[in-house]
């Protein structure tokens, strides 16, 4: 099935967004599903009306852009998810002096894990208080850094 990259179809899906207020976090298409899913959020979280309201508002228009070429496809709607990976220093700034997660390519100061206060995001390094001492950790060398989720 052919698709048109997701990268467009997250630009055409951002004025949508800004119009239901709400944040378009990432688009993926399922090719082997045929679905394209869109993942947003809210400030004060997601529900099942936000969700199927932004779904309803996007609908119309995607068919306009024609993102599969004619071919058939399932629309989702959905929250990213309490364990959303930050991509961007936005995801950082909303979660400053809650507890995350990060896991690591390679280990940093001998460990690929580790728990701690997020404290900043700066430079390109994602600020930790953990272990009794700050660690700034290169967000390149990061594989997830996300909230902290105690079960």
């Amino acid at each position: 099935m052919k698709v048109k990259p997701i990268a467009a179809v997250k630009e055409f899906l951002a004025p949508y967004a800004a119009e239901a207020g709400v944040e378009l976090v990432d688009a993926e298409w399922d090719l082997r599903t045929r679905a394209l899913t869109v993942y947003i959020d809210t400030a004060e979280g997601l529900d099942l009306v936000t969700c199927e309201k932004f779904h309803r508002l996007i609908d119309g228009p995607l068919d306009e852009l024609d993102p599969t070429f004619g071919e058939p496809y399932t629309l989702n709607c959905s929250s990213p998810g309490l364990d959303r990976p930050f991509r961007t220093e936005r995801d950082f700034l909303r979660h400053l002096g809650e507890k995350v997660e990060v896991r690591l390519y390679a280990p940093f100061e001998g460990k690929k894990y580790y728990e701690g206060v997020l404290k900043a995001f700066e430079e390109g390094e994602v600020v930790l208080s953990a272990e009794e001492k700050e660690l700034r950790i290169p967000f390149e060398k990061c594989a997830k850094v996300c909230l902290y989720i105690e079960v």
